[in-house]
């Protein structure tokens, strides 16, 4: 599919994406509190290679030299997030002004670089001194986390516009919460239902605040999306499997922010939920955000399996199938997110979609100072292709931000995994564009050429 960046319309918003735990490392300086990744990722085993985002891209200090390369990039909006214990380091009460300044000095480097700030809330980093407490299965966690909310809107609002309240929720409760594969580490339904309904229960709240405190901002939410199909389509238990999967991943957040309730009639082991649940709760879930965001990278097929506990289903991954995949062994499939903005856009009082995170990572190499990505250009270009052919039948979808920037710390999967536009090299510390990214930066800019790209990457390299 042939297309341009005038094709979107002009007011498509088009950016990058990253998170402060993967990218600023300073984890202990001037004044940040640990959190709860800080801790996990020091526990033996837990991350690839026992590695930690202690450095990472080094964010904290290079900031200005990234900023200026992604605005040598025409890259006009960039989505970060916020370490909650870089600004309340035991998570409430006394504020860091250090790391207050620190964003403060962030969004005008990015306003005076004709970039738009984004900011994401909470991006997984939670506090580990709030995770002694209970973290999300304490249902404190409202309290904290709208004093927190309350105090970004009024310290950053008057210059940032476009927020967003929760990352992925789903992932963050069930990686963390129930595998215990992420932080911090828990396992067991009980920790599960517990963490689950409390997030969906801040990610209303949360904008409630935010639209309080300032009534000019545009508040969203994110949401981890997967095309999730069935094994054999003509097998009614693998259909009702993936019914049961598409339900939790895709619906368990969503449909209570919309007004809906849980899903609970296609996924009964919400019905477990009971207990956490309060009077008064079923109207707190929902709120009326200006926009969602999903964030699709691949599809799932699903099949019935009865040994699998309160799901009876298993997920049939990418190699066993042999299909093309990424280094995550995700499913390159540009389908995938044609079909989750289709049916994002059916709930009736969705107003705007924007794609808050897409990208891939794969093997990339450093040859003679240049990294030839070609898989991850094609894979950007033939999703953006089916996010135009969504928007041409009518989904309200106005935005598309890649993720990521760079290279960074990839959680469980440490360092491994490169999804960056550009690569760095976290021993130096030097950035190279990849040709992805250069590719992005013509596409964004229609008339930039290459050679002015790699001349404006070496003098801030």
């Amino acid at each position: 599919m042939q297309y341009t960046r005038s094709d979107f319309g002009a007011d498509f918003k088009w950016g990058v994406s990253t998170a402060a735990y993967q990218i600023e490392g300073a984890h202990n300086l001037d004044g940040k509190g640990p959190s709860i990744w800080d801790h996990f990722s020091a526990t033996k085993g837990k991350i690839f290679n026992n590695q930690n985002a202690h450095t990472s891209c080094n964010f904290y200090h290079r900031y200005p030299h990234d900023l200026s390369l992604m605005s040598g990039m025409n890259i006009p909006n960039y989505r970060f997030s916020l370490a909650w214990s870089r600004l309340f380091p035991q998570g409430t009460g006394a504020v860091n002004r250090k790391g207050v300044n620190f964003y403060h000095r962030v969004i005008d480097f990015c306003l005076e670089a004709g970039i738009e700030p984004w900011i994401t809330l909470y991006h997984w980093d939670l506090p580990a001194e709030l995770e002694k407490r209970g973290g999300w299965t304490n249902r404190d966690i409202l309290h904290w986390f709208s004093d927190y909310v309350a105090f970004c809107i009024q310290t950053y609002g008057d210059r940032v516009k476009n927020w967003m309240i929760l990352n992925e929720p789903m992932v963050f409760t069930g990686a963390g919460y129930f595998m215990g594969v992420h932080a911090p580490g828990r396992k067991g339904l009980s920790n599960f239902l517990a963490a689950l309904h409390h997030a969906a229960l801040c990610q209303a709240e949360g904008g409630r605040v935010a639209r309080s405190v300032r009534s000019d901002l545009k508040i969203g939410t994110t949401f981890s999306c997967t095309y999730v199909e069935p094994w054999r389509s003509f097998s009614p238990a693998d259909l009702m499997a993936a019914t049961r999967v598409d339900a939790l991943l895709n619906r368990t957040f969503m449909e209570p922010l919309l007004g809906l309730g849980y899903p609970v009639r296609d996924l009964k082991i919400l019905q477990r939920l009971e207990p956490f649940i309060r009077d008064g709760d079923e109207n707190r879930l929902s709120f009326d955000m200006d926009f969602i965001g999903i964030q699709n990278y691949t599809r799932e097929i699903v099949t019935h399996s009865y040994l699998t506990p309160y799901m009876q289903a298993k997920i049939i991954k990418a190699d066993a199938r042999k299909v093309d995949r990424t280094v995550m062994n995700w499913e390159v499939y540009p389908g995938s997110i044609y079909h989750c903005l289709k049916k994002t856009a059916l709930y009736s009082n969705v107003k705007e979609i924007i794609v808050t995170e897409n990208g891939a990572a794969f093997p990339d190499q450093v040859v003679e100072g240049e990294v030839d990505d070609v898989q991850r250009k094609e894979y950007l270009q033939n999703y953006l292709g089916q996010v135009l052919k969504a928007k041409q039948e009518g989904v309200p979808v106005t935005g598309y931000f890649v993720w990521s920037f760079t290279d960074n710390f990839e959680w469980a999967e440490g360092y491994y995994p490169r999804f960056g536009l550009v690569w760095v090299d976290f021993t130096t510390q030097q950035r190279i564009i990849k040709s992805s990214g250069r590719w992005y930066g013509r596409f964004l800019g229609n008339m930039l050429e290459e050679r002015e790209l790699v001349m404006k990457e070496h003098t801030h390299r």
